[in-house]
């Protein structure tokens, strides 16, 4: 080996390396740029429509609106429930910094009810961040101006101004218009139900209670929407598309404002119920519950103590008692029971029948008496029902049973919903022997059936119920379905509501529904009439039927005390009747709770309410009189 050789490089092998090396990274390179084109013709045009859509879905929104609901007008067109203007405080809790801070520093800053605080986060848990919660649904406009001096400190909280409902009348109508109020969860589970949520995305509020409830889909209207173009930040850019709301329904009632306020004013510091209807095609001219309450105060959200005060109170204004009320009807039924006995063939019309201090069921001791301690001598149907003798329809019950009973008396409604454009109902009670055993779990016994007779016992019924069944005996059998709403106003064009008929009753003479109307004549006229007191001098004929119903059962020999009775536990005070007699035109129910006798106290009410329809002015006059 020959010291200090230097090797040679071997340049064609390096260049050759070069080129296979540069070789691979070119293809690499084309191979990415193919991938490359690949994915960018998949992304551009296979899925060219799913990310178009994706980023119209960022950059587009959709707005629903709120449709403007509908009015609410009595007979006559006075407007009885509107939307008002007012504005509210929202707080998106998605743009709030601290949303607790922010909440307690506009109550701070705007003087709001602490309580509000503990309401909005309920709200806000509930709901996703990026919709607006209100704090508070009406502000004044110092409050407005304050808020919009400081807005700047609370990122997240606007002002809206809204349409709300607003009941000029207050309290007057509260048991027949309900009320509106924020939307619940309940409500939110109910409208999923009905497939009707989307109608509500821009909705905060809903009918609760009374026609706002029962015609809600009138009222409502359907939400219109617009889309509009946001930037990143969400404010709008520019409008794309505009679908105008359907506005709600004008509804006219039935009901007439100046018989509603004097039948307001009749019941002024009583509990009770009256109800004025006419009988051939059921329209209701006035329903009034008292006491009431002013419904407004749910319309913004009723604080808590309010509340609590309403449901406590020992004289319950949150029940609508002319719907609601459960009383014995008492003697106001003595009329359709006499129908009854006439077409059982029981009696005849000069059929005579001693009515002594008491009845008793053949073969027992236990004595039924009669309101009357000495008992009324010799009668026959027409004196029994204008004297209300109680040991006549003892006996007529006692024969018929109560299965007839039952059967009768469930033609003229009793136990069963009346068929009025209201949710709020109760049915009654029209006892029958398979009712006491699924009820008491025991059997019926003959003595159940003489206290029914007289409309006591286990027998229930509403002041609406009382109203409709006497139109029943007014009209001949003819039954129709009480109903408050009269008319709608769609597109401009009113649309009267047709009258709601039920089958009808027959008797077998129809002679026999005039021996019934004759003695409610003899209440009112006769010389023995229990009536004839609070009818005395009216310019027109009327017949009626008085009742005083026991709230608690006395012992056989136990004699009723008013005076030294607990208030509670005092009789209720009933009265049905209708107007001209001849012709009718009109039929009213009076119920007093604890008042005592009803032709001493429900009669003279009812004949207020009979004057109020067929001479007004003579009763504008008289109130007039009476203001000044």
């Amino acid at each position: 080996m020959v010291k200090g050789r230097v090797k040679m490089r071997d340049h064609g092998a390096e260049s050759s390396l070069y080129w296979r090396r540069a070789l691979v990274a070119f293809l690499g390179i084309l191979l990415l740029m193919g991938i490359l084109f690949v994915n960018l013709y998949h992304l551009q045009i296979n899925e060219h429509q799913d990310y178009q859509t994706r980023s119209n879905d960022n950059r587009i929104k959709v707005v629903p609106i709120a449709p403007t609901r509908g009015l609410i007008y009595d007979r006559n067109g006075i407007l009885l429930a509107e939307n008002r203007p007012i504005y509210s405080l929202e707080i998106t809790p998605e743009q709030a910094q601290d949303l607790e801070a922010t909440v307690d520093g506009l109550i701070a800053l705007l003087g709001l009810d602490p309580e509000l605080k503990e309401r909005f986060l309920a709200d806000a848990r509930r709901q996703r961040r990026f919709n607006p919660i209100v704090l508070i649904s009406r502000l004044s406009e110092e409050q407005v101006a304050l808020f919009s001096i400081n807005q700047h400190k609370y990122p997240g909280a606007t002002i809206e101004a809204y349409l709300k409902r607003f009941y000029p009348y207050r309290d007057t109508f509260t048991h027949v218009l309900g009320y509106m109020a924020k939307i619940n969860d309940r409500d939110l589970e109910r409208l999923r139900e009905e497939d009707k949520l989307a109608n509500y995305a821009a909705s905060r509020d809903i009918g609760k209670l009374g026609v706002e409830r029962y015609y809600e889909d009138l009222l409502h209207g359907q939400a219109g929407y617009q889309e509009v173009e946001v930037n990143n930040r969400g404010r709008v850019i520019r409008t794309l598309k505009y679908q105008p709301p359907v506005p709600g329904s004008d509804i006219y009632l039935n009901i007439d404002i100046r018989l509603q306020l004097r039948a307001q004013q009749l019941l002024e510091g009583r509990r009770g119920a009256i109800i004025l209807m006419t009988p051939q095609d059921g329209r209701l001219l006035a329903v009034m519950s008292n006491p009431s309450y002013d419904p407004n105060l749910f319309v913004h959200g009723i604080s808590g103590p309010a509340y609590r005060a309403l449901l406590n109170d020992p004289d319950r204004p949150l029940i609508n008692r002319a719907s609601q009320g459960i009383y014995a009807p008492a003697s106001t039924v003595k009329p359709m029971l006499s129908v009854m006995g006439l077409n059982e063939g029981a009696f005849n019309p000069g059929t005579r029948y001693f009515g002594g201090p008491y009845f008793q069921i053949p073969n027992t001791s236990r004595k039924f008496r009669d309101w009357r301690r000495w008992g009324h001598g010799w009668m026959d149907v027409y004196r029994a029902i204008e004297i209300s003798a109680d040991t006549f329809f003892y006996d007529l019950a006692y024969r018929l049973g109560i299965d007839t009973l039952n059967d009768y008396m469930s033609r003229f409604g009793f136990g069963q919903y009346s068929g009025i454009d209201l949710h709020e109902e109760a049915s009654g009670t029209m006892p029958s022997r398979d009712w006491k055993q699924a009820r008491h779990k025991q059997p019926w016994y003959q003595g159940d059936t003489i206290s029914v007779g007289i409309g006591q016992g286990y027998w229930t019924a509403t002041p609406l119920q009382l109203a409709r069944a006497t139109a029943i005996m007014v009209d001949h059998g003819e039954t129709v379905h009480p109903r408050l709403l009269h008319g709608i106003v769609s597109d401009g064009e009113k649309r009267v509501m047709p009258v709601s008929k039920g089958e009808p009753i027959r008797l077998r003479q129809e002679s026999y529904w005039e021996v019934g109307l004759t003695g409610m004549y003899r209440v009112v006229h006769g010389n023995e009439g229990t009536a004839r007191k609070a009818f005395t001098g009216t310019p027109y004929q009327a017949g009626g039927k008085s009742g005083t119903a026991q709230v608690f059962s006395l012992a056989e020999n136990q004699q009723y005390d008013h005076e030294n009775t607990q208030e509670h536990l005092r009789d209720n005070a009933l009265f049905v009747a209708f107007a001209p007699f001849e012709k009718p035109e009109v039929v009213v129910s009076v119920v007093l709770e604890n008042a005592g006798g009803g032709s001493t106290h429900a009669a003279p009410l009812a004949r207020a309410m009979l004057d109020a329809y067929l001479l007004p002015e003579a009763t504008a006059s008289e109130e007039l009189a009476a203001d000044e």
